[in-house]
């Protein structure tokens, strides 16, 4: 049986890596299950630095910045960004930073209200239920 493969960009994405900082031999071919399963138990040295240091993708720079990946886009990053630069952004962040962080903090506090909400109606139809 052929073992199930996958795009070295889906891959990329799996490990949390972006890919065009990847190796070449890891860039330019399908990836296996195994071989993916195998550098997620074990990750080489370029891998540990990829993600010790970057640069990284969009989602893991949002991530690292505490802001959306539309919050980004209208801060204007559209470049992959090392640990280094993220970090100085932290440090001294922009007006747009400030801003987009406070919108994520907003829009966090609503979805928990809204899921304790539903928490909470869940119960009552539960008590009036039993």
């Amino acid at each position: 049986m052929k073992p199930q493969t996958m795009k070295a960009a889906t891959a990329a994405k799996k490990l949390g890596v972006y890919l065009p900082a990847t190796p070449p031999e890891f860039r330019e071919r399908e990836i296996s299950r195994t071989e993916l399963d195998e550098l997620l138990a074990e990750p080489p040295a370029w891998l540990q630095a990829l993600r010790a240091e970057g640069p990284h993708p969009r989602d893991v720079v949002a991530r690292k910045l505490g802001v959306s990946n539309s919050g980004l886009a209208r801060g204007g990053v559209t470049e992959a960004l090392t640990t280094s630069e993220i970090k100085a952004l932290l440090a001294d962040p922009p007006a747009w930073l400030v801003s987009e962080r406070a919108t994520q903090a907003a829009v966090r506090a609503e979805n928990a209200r809204v899921k304790q909400r539903d928490a909470e109606r869940a119960r009552r139809s539960d008590d009036q239920a039993g």
